[in-house]
This record gives structure tokens, sequence and C-alpha cells, in this order.
């Protein structure tokens, strides 16, 4: 199980506008802003998102290369990834692909995926099987 991921964007006031809105409709919001002065000497400022106590999903400035990730979100229901893609494309994300059905993988697998500002590939997945 992971404990955090850190993503590097380019616009840190940008990103965290975009995810504020992207990332609601599953119930994560901006958590916590950490000061990179407070750590260790290089430490970067992290932005921080969470749900139900935990933060998880951390961005920091910098030069964003956005092929190198792929992020998967838990939803909820089919709904929240519906309610995720359309807030996505709101807020200026370009899609890969509508919400729908993965039978590639699982008749059960429901995603939606999208790239955001900086390129990173952002899925949104209710897998029935796991709910």
């Amino acid at each position: 199980m992971l404990d955090h991921v850190f993503i590097t964007v380019s616009d840190t006031a940008r990103s965290v506008a975009f995810y504020e809105k992207v990332l609601a409709p599953l119930g994560i919001v901006h958590a916590h802003d950490y000061q990179g002065k407070d750590g260790p000497p290089g430490h970067p400022d992290l932005k921080g998102f969470g749900a139900t106590g935990r933060v998880f999903f951390w961005l920091r400035e910098g030069t964003a290369q956005g092929a190198a990730a792929h992020v998967g979100f838990v939803a909820g229901s089919a709904d929240e990834v519906d309610a995720s893609f359309a807030a996505a494309m709101a807020a200026g994300a370009s899609q890969i692909h509508p919400p729908g059905p993965q039978f590639h993988y699982d008749p059960r697998y429901y995603a939606a995926q999208v790239r955001d500002p900086d390129g990173y590939s952002l899925e949104f997945v209710y897998k029935e099987w796991q709910h």
C-alpha cells in the first residue's frame, strides 16, 4: 500500500486550483501545505491533498514531466467517476478516454482518464468488486 505520491508541477497555484476542483467529487481536498524551509536543506514546498485524515497526494513546483506518471484515484461509484471527469474537463483537462466500462481489464472496471495541465495522466476508477 502506498503512503504518498509527489508530482512536480510547473505552476503550483494553477495546479492547486485544478486539483481542488477535480478531486472534490471524490472527497479529496486540499488539506495541508508544507513549508520546505521547515525540513532538511533543499526540501521543496508542498501542497497536500487527502481524505479521511490522511494526506497522500502532494504537489511540488519544478520542471514537470507529464509522461513520467499516471495516477489513479479511487472513486466510490460510477457517478463519482463521471463527476470527476466532468470537473476535470471544466477545469481545463484534456480527455484521454471518457467515463465507461474498461472491458480490456474487467467489465466491472469503470473509469475515465484525462491529462492535467502539465500532461500527467489521471484516472478516476470505480472497481465494483472492490467496494
